[in-house]
């Protein structure tokens, strides 16, 4: 796996978590257009999506209009704020509305977060914060900031609130690189470039080094051990699952690891989970498999009904979004 793709592969998955895209480390540009922002030379943030949504305020509406010249409609306006920070969104309101993470109501909603309304969806602005929304409401009208008029049928999160104030005084510069380089160079230490997210996060240095071996967020790593052990690499399950991220002896042997030896564990299930994402396309299908057994997913086409995989797949979903919340990702 080329550096470029394990960046990609990272960005897909935090993105499903509502996470911040790896910022690139050279060349690529058409990969570092899709993720991130043009302004200041950072990542995409909820108060970008904000700041670059006031430039539009006055911008008469008109429907199906999809340029400030010509006039925006309430999806053309999402759809152009995103494309000014590199964030590719679908043109309708109703895909739009898929995209992104949920937010569970409005007293959870940040700043940049995609407001939707109407079932099915008909109407999508950008939130402001303090009850706002930045929105082309209707024909007749323009571009304007108005209250929340209305609860939101739903509410997704496309990018981070606020990248920048999850690092400590700016550790990570512009433009450096999220993960660090897999291939023809020596690891960047994760303590080089973000020190106070490793604070509290045992093993945060094979989760990182791994993660970018393998085109996966260190945050789903690090929450999976969290999940699984505790952070233990010596734990021993009922089942008999072993250490760290809790393989399988069997499991283990196939991936010709020790399940005991921390720096071996999370490498095999790294491996495991790049491998998971292969087969079935989803974030959540390969915390399934990690769980469940590949076939057990492929049995049911999805996620099994187990209770213990059902609770599971959240459980780490809700870890990695905590870690990433601290600066680990």
């Amino acid at each position: 796996m080329t550096v470029y793709e394990a960046q990609a592969r990272v960005a897909q998955i935090r993105s499903r978590f509502g996470l911040p895209a790896a910022a690139a480390t050279g060349g690529g540009d058409a990969f570092a257009a899709a993720l991130r922002s043009t302004v200041a030379g950072g990542p995409a943030t909820g108060t970008a999506v904000v700041e670059a949504a006031k430039r539009y305020l006055g911008t008469p509406y008109v429907f199906g209009g999809s340029t400030p010249e010509s006039g925006l409609d309430c999806s053309g306006l999402v759809q152009r704020v995103y494309a000014d920070l590199g964030v590719k969104l679908p043109r309708v309101a109703k895909d739009q509305a898929r995209q992104g993470t949920a937010v569970p109501d409005l007293a959870h909603a940040r700043p940049g977060d995609l407001l939707a309304f109407g079932d099915p969806v008909d109407h999508v602005a950008i939130y402001a914060g303090d009850g706002r929304m930045i929105a082309a409401p209707h024909a007749g009208d323009v571009v304007k900031s108005q209250q929340v008029y209305e609860t939101p049928t739903a509410i997704r999160r496309i990018v981070p609130a606020a990248w920048s104030d999850t690092l400590s005084g700016g550790a990570l510069s512009a433009g450096a690189p999220a993960v660090a380089p897999v291939g023809g160079g020596s690891m960047v230490a994760a303590a080089a470039l973000r020190p106070a997210a490793l604070n509290g996060v045992p093993y945060a240095e094979l989760f990182q080094q791994a993660g970018a071996k393998y085109g996966l967020p260190a945050a789903l790593l690090a929450a999976v051990a969290k999940v699984e052990s505790g952070y233990n690499p010596a734990a021993v399950s009922g089942a008999g699952a072993q250490g760290l991220m809790q393989l399988m002896p069997a499991t283990a042997r196939g991936l010709g690891v020790n399940a005991l030896d921390p720096a071996q564990a999370v490498d095999g299930a790294a491996r495991m989970l790049s491998a998971n994402l292969d087969r079935f396309g989803s974030v959540e299908l390969a915390l399934a498999a990690y769980n469940a057994g590949g076939g057990a997913v492929s049995r049911y086409g999805g996620i099994p009904p187990f209770a213990q995989t059902q609770a599971y797949v959240p459980k780490v979903k809700a870890a990695m979004e905590q870690l990433a919340g601290r600066g680990f990702a």
